[in-house]
């Protein structure tokens, strides 16, 4: 019988918050554990760092500029995941899985887009996604479409009855996955296949129960080098308050929700090891994006920074694949067909990424010299600018690569008429992104075209209309 797999991915959770890294100081024993024991990915990263182009790159393995998700799925936004699209769960199910999807969804036209009041109940950029191929080949549902109030959240099932719940949303959900992997590990006959979206330790950062602030109450947390709180910018047009006191506040509530999350990770770790199915079971822990939290007087995701592109990501099956690290650029898009190929279901042709299971498992090597980020100007303003200059907003924005040594940036900006830069940054001389390099005019050095020649690369390859003027 095929392995079963359980992918649980939590919203906004950068690489550095988390013990084992040992940058930010955050609370996490259960993963830490975890992580000694699987294998750590050192360059996990989200191609476009933003929920719902992530979450399509995540079940495609393809690029924003193929499946057309080049921004969240919100009001006033024709954008979804075409249900045309081959996902991870419908080759999945093709193959034999019992397949399972619980918590944010945020890959379907939001309800309000099509009728002003829906029979579900959703408002702004929610949606009830009905059984169908808009869920890509998961049967087991218990999801809803974007919704932050993580301490009274709601979901639904397989009617428009919306599922009220007074209780935290990663418990809650927890609890709703540990009900599957039972019923499931207990059938012992088709393999399941579980994904679980955790929606914390997306803002509001506030919504976290008090027993994991006061983890950090009274402790001192000192803010990262690269933290300025001056002129905060928030992406996602959040209220958010200036000031190192502010900032704090923000930052022990975002580690509280981390630290709420590992309690959570624990419950199902644990469950998995007692129920016997560790050696026949692929768990992957990950995340879609980061948090900028102040990083260059930033707030939320969006950029091409460390804390906002690089995504904590552990693997583990246990007795097949070998605990340690790997330095493999694993990419968003890189993604489902890596896990295909660890659970020996075919990838879909239409797949762009990488199947990297041979690399993890040791038995091929390949070999790639950088991972294509982007970003595109996507709020309504924004969008609005560009349609009023008779300009296609997707054309700008900026595209870069990331190397293990090296990130590269072309930046057109996110308003008609901006000025073009070109930012190059050496992580091992400058681990915070501190001191860039910047061209205002097209590269002269070796390197400095070396690597527009390969960003160039991989817009031919995408098929992506940015220009490098």
């Amino acid at each position: 019988m095929k392995p079963n797999i359980i992918y649980i991915f939590a919203d906004q959770w950068r690489k550095q918050a988390v013990g084992f890294a040992g940058e930010d100081p955050v609370i996490t024993p259960n993963i830490d554990q975890f992580a000694q024991e699987s294998l750590v990915f050192n360059h996990a990263l989200s191609c476009t760092p933003l929920c719902s182009p992530h979450r399509a790159a995540l079940m495609t393995g393809k690029y924003p500029q193929s499946t057309g998700v080049y921004t969240n799925c919100k009001n006033g936004a024709d954008i979804m995941l075409s249900p045309d699209e081959v996902g991870v769960g419908d080759a999945l199910k093709a193959a034999g899985y019992q397949t399972g999807y619980i918590g944010k969804w945020h890959l379907d036209v939001p309800e309000q887009n099509e009728c002003p009041e829906p029979k579900s109940g959703a408002r702004e950029w929610d949606a009830y996604t009905p059984p169908g191929p808009k869920r890509h080949g998961f049967d087991f549902w218990y999801s809803y479409g974007a919704y932050d109030h993580h301490l009274k959240p709601h979901y639904w099932r397989d009617t428009p009855e919306m599922i009220q719940v007074d209780q935290w949303s990663l418990e809650h959900e927890t609890d709703v996955a540990l009900d599957f992997i039972r019923a499931k590990g207990k059938e012992q006959s088709d393999p399941f296949a579980l994904f679980v979206s955790w929606n914390p330790p997306h803002s509001p950062f506030e919504l976290v129960p008090e027993r994991y602030k006061e983890l950090y109450r009274g402790r001192e947390l000192s803010l990262r080098p690269n933290v300025s709180s001056e002129g905060l910018a928030a992406h996602t047009g959040e209220p958010f308050k200036s000031g190192d006191e502010a900032l704090l506040g923000y930052t022990r509530d975002y580690f509280a929700a981390v630290s709420g999350m590992d309690e959570q990770f624990g419950r199902i770790w644990r469950e998995v090891q007692e129920l016997g199915l560790a050696e026949n079971t692929l768990i992957v822990l990950s995340s879609d994006h980061g948090e900028l939290m102040g990083s260059h007087g930033l707030m939320a995701k969006h950029s091409w920074h460390e804390e906002s592109i690089a995504i904590p990501c552990v693997m583990s099956w246990k007795g097949t694949i070998e605990q340690g690290s790997t330095d493999v650029l694993f990419n968003s898009v890189d993604i489902m067909p890596t896990l295909l190929g660890l659970l020996g279901v075919p990838v879909p042709t239409t797949v762009e990424g990488w199947d990297l299971s041979g690399d993890l498992l040791g038995t091929s090597f390949t070999d790639i010299s950088s991972a294509f980020i982007c970003a595109f100007p996507g709020r309504k303003d924004a969008m609005e600018l560009f349609a009023s200059a008779g300009l296609d907003n997707r054309r700008y924005g900026w595209r870069g690569i990331r190397t293990s040594q090296y990130t590269y940036v072309v930046h057109k900006g996110y308003a008609p008429g901006a000025e073009i830069q070109r930012l190059f940054y050496d992580h091992a001389k400058d681990p915070y992104q501190l001191e860039p390099v910047i061209l205002k005019e097209r590269p002269q050095t070796e390197l400095f075209l070396a690597l527009e020649e390969e960003l160039q690369a991989w817009l031919d390859r995408t098929q992506d209309q940015f220009e490098l003027a």
